[in-house]
């Protein structure tokens, strides 16, 4: 499901002005401790399996709903990665703040695969053969033990264009 119909609501009313909006995503290692990776559908980058958190839908409940929409893995949540907010300017316009929550989490069955639509590759990567990634999903990869901004800090330094996501 690429935008939850609360939020294509929303918009009708708001058109592109700022929206701020709850996400989620995950770092999945496997056994051999590759990373699992989609190319996304909405800009063609490579990054973490992500999405939105549904009204009533718990953020560790998103993640796992995320990561087998996208890529067709079943996980398991092993801990909290880190939080932080950060700003997204999407292709079509819409100007959003992502209020994200990260999971480290292990793969639980399933076969990897691109849904087409909000991921267009899956796979899986050794650390040293990781293809380019937008600065967010490079931030969680290194920052995954309980990471915050501390207040009145930037979200991370180098971590400035809101197209990057």
């Amino acid at each position: 499901m690429p935008v939850p119909p609360y939020v294509t609501e929303l918009r009708a009313h708001l058109g592109h002005d700022l929206l701020l909006l709850p996400g989620t995503s995950a770092i999945v290692h496997d056994p051999h401790g590759r990373v699992l990776l989609v190319r996304r559908g909405d800009n063609g980058r490579w990054s973490l399996p992500a999405g939105m958190i549904d009204p009533g839908e718990q953020p560790t409940e998103a993640v796992v709903r995320e990561v087998f929409e996208e890529t067709g893995i079943h996980v398991t949540v092993e801990s909290l990665g880190g939080v932080a907010t950060h700003p997204v300017l999407y292709p079509n316009g819409d100007h959003c703040e992502y209020l994200h929550v990260w999971f480290r989490c292990r793969p639980a069955g399933g076969t990897a695969r691109a849904d087409g639509d909000e991921s267009l590759e899956v796979g899986w990567f050794a650390e040293s053969e990781l293809p380019p990634l937008d600065e967010w999903s490079r931030l969680r990869l290194t920052e995954n033990d309980g990471w915050f901004a501390p207040p009145g800090a930037p979200p991370h330094p180098g971590l400035s264009d809101p197209s990057a996501l």
